[in-house]
């Protein structure tokens, strides 16, 4: 009799263990594995430490293909945007309401400082300490706090790309109008003066000008998109 009761403790024991080794290996198969902005999920294994994925499910969430050669395991990825769904994709390119209407007011100020400026280069008006020069310099600062005001609007990963956009156009204008205040200063601005369409036969301008367009649209559009000129 005390024989057959002896084992009993073990069994327990066994059977304890099993069902602690099948919890662990059901929390490891409740743990997944995911790519942001990206479809679908994999499962991981955890392993001394290490966190293991399947190539073959990353190969699937990435839209890619694999290939095996040489003893190696060599995945593709398929260039494009990533497989989101069409909410998520709003979420991520649109812009936020409160960022939207800085956006537009600091475009606003930018067209104010491009449009006197324009009418100073056209018009030959001296510079310097004049009312034009004065002028320039204050809508210049109109535009920087309308940037300051969308920069503190900015939330999302898509208001923050357009405020990088916004940046550059306003930059790109202040080294234009700084480099033909100077030029005006020194005399050295011929070329904006004896053209009949000065601004027209200026790369830089035309740049400025196409980049200021598209940004108005873009902002109004509520979605982020890119254009070269802007860069």
């Amino acid at each position: 009799m005390f024989n057959m009761i002896q084992p009993r403790p073990l069994v327990a024991l066994a059977l304890l263990t099993i069902v602690v080794m099948a919890s662990a290996q059901t929390r490891r198969q409740s743990e997944t594995f995911s790519i942001q902005e990206y479809m679908g999920q994999a499962n991981v294994i955890r392993s001394q430490g290490r966190v293991l994925v399947d190539v073959q499910d990353l190969a699937r969430i990435t839209n890619g293909s694999l290939r095996f050669e040489n003893g190696r395991i060599v995945l593709t990825l398929t260039p494009g945007i990533p497989s989101v769904p069409a909410s998520k994709s709003t979420a991520t390119y649109g812009f936020s309401p409160a960022f939207t209407r800085a956006a537009i007011e600091a475009m606003a100020s930018i067209r104010e400082w491009g449009g006197t400026l324009q009418v100073v280069v056209e018009n030959g008006f001296p510079v310097g300490k004049a009312m034009a020069g004065n002028s320039i310099r204050a809508y210049e600062g109109r535009a920087a706090d309308s940037i300051a005001l969308a920069a503190s609007a900015a939330s999302t990963d898509s208001d923050h790309r357009g405020l990088e956009l916004l940046r550059n156009e306003f930059n790109n204008v202040q080294a234009w109008a700084e480099s033909f205040v100077n030029a005006r200063n020194e005399m050295r601005a011929v070329n904006l003066t004896t053209s009949e369409h000065p601004l027209q036969d200026d790369d830089e301008a035309q740049k400025m000008i196409h980049c200021g367009q598209f940004l108005a649209q873009m902002f109004a559009g509520g979605t982020f998109q890119d254009d070269a000129a802007c860069h």
